[in-house]
């Protein structure tokens, strides 16, 4: 595993999309819908798989003296592994701006989701509806990239759209919790997402290693 790995990290990787990772400080800005931090990362993710497919990085693969469930494996963990680092970036970025930032009124006063628990459960929410509907969709064929990432988009953003308006509404005003203000709530919606991308993430997987299977490239 760790060889496969390795190969994606230094030979089938744009070395821009480890500058998409950055994205996840987005957690920071006020005034700004904080989970495009979550699908500018998918966007590089994205960009990587149409730069192997481009360069017959699949093919090569499963040329290797591997099994072609590896071949998946090496992209899932790659791309899991990208999500992660941009995630703690969100993670560090939040627990600023519910400490250290906690008293700014550019935050007091931001009219759009907070950075908290809620908003980082969301975002791994988003990581896995990537990984199920694009990533998924991918390994169907090896080689289509453009009609699975406009799903994700439009799924991408009714999320986003759906997440931002909620706490607009009486009964769901804590969701948009300022620090550790309803902090059981907070935990609660983050486990949730933690197991939703865990859930969506296996899935694809599964499903993704069935559909590699049978294809012939």
């Amino acid at each position: 595993m760790g060889n496969i790995l390795k190969k994606e990290m230094q030979l089938s990787t744009l070395a821009i999309v480890y500058f998409f990772i950055v994205f996840g400080l987005m957690f920071l800005l006020p005034g700004y819908p904080v989970l495009c931090g979550a699908f500018f990362l998918t966007l590089g993710l994205y960009q990587n798989f149409r730069y192997a497919r481009e360069c017959n990085d699949i093919v090569f693969s499963a040329l290797l003296p591997i099994a072609k469930q590896d071949v998946v494996k090496g992209k899932f963990a790659f791309s899991c592994l990208i999500e992660m680092c941009s995630f703690m970036l969100m993670v560090v970025s939040t627990v600023v701006r519910m400490t250290v930032l906690s008293d700014w009124p550019v935050y007091r006063n931001n009219a759009l989701m907070n950075a908290n628990l809620f908003a980082l459960g969301m975002a791994l929410v988003l990581f896995g509806i990537f990984n199920l509907v694009f990533i998924g969709s991918f390994f169907k064929t090896g080689y289509k990239t453009g009609k699975p990432f406009i799903v994700y988009i439009v799924i991408c953003f009714v999320i986003i759209g759906i997440a931002e308006a909620l706490h607009h509404f009486p009964e769901f005003e804590a969701l948009n919790a300022f620090g550790f203000e309803h902090f059981g709530l907070q935990i609660l919606t983050l486990i949730a997402g933690a197991l939703c991308y865990m859930g969506l993430t296996i899935l694809s997987y599964r499903k993704s290693c069935c559909s590699f299977e049978r294809i012939d490239l």
